[in-house]
Formats: C-alpha cells, structure tokens, sequence
C-alpha cells in the first residue's frame, strides 16, 4: 500500500464544491457536486456525515464511530475508505 497524504492527527473536511446529504430518491447518503452524485453504502455515509458536521482529527472521528459501533475495530475499514474518499477528491486537508 503507498503511503498515506494523512495520519491520524490530520482534519480532513469535504473539498470544495461537494455537499454531503441525504437523497430520499435513492434512499442513501450522497455527496453533490457539480457534475453528478456519489451514493455512500451505509458505513461510508456515517464517516462522511461526521466529517461534515464536526471538525475534528482522523482519530477522533474513529474514536467516535467506534464509541457509536460498540467498540467495534474498524479503524482499518475507516482508513481504507478515507484514502479512496482522499484519491478521488471528495477530501482535503
């Protein structure tokens, strides 16, 4: 795996132009942008609703999912889509 552009100390926030919403129409979370839609499963939707609304570190977004998951480990699964939600543009720093 390449190297990560963030760690666990880094705040991301939605880049420029998206918008993060729910989209009755196709019954899931979305992220708007001017040129179309990126419907979010269930899991990436709760990862990006807390990027949206609480300006925090990686870390604590983790801590706070894993808190409303039961402790769940998931910090990997977080990563993971963080980077694709990173590499695609849908995030910055």
């Amino acid at each position: 795996m390449s190297e990560r552009e963030f760690n666990d100390d880094t705040v991301l926030v939605l880049a420029q132009g998206y918008r993060f919403q729910w989209e009755p129409a196709q019954n899931c979370n979305v992220l708007l942008y001017p040129e179309g839609m990126v419907k979010l499963n269930g899991g990436a939707g709760e990862i990006v609703k807390l990027i949206s609304e609480k300006e925090q570190t990686v870390a604590e977004h983790i801590a706070d999912l894993k808190a409303a998951f039961d402790g769940a480990d998931l910090a990997e699964d977080v990563y993971l889509f963080l980077d694709e939600a990173y590499k695609n543009d849908w995030l910055r720093r």
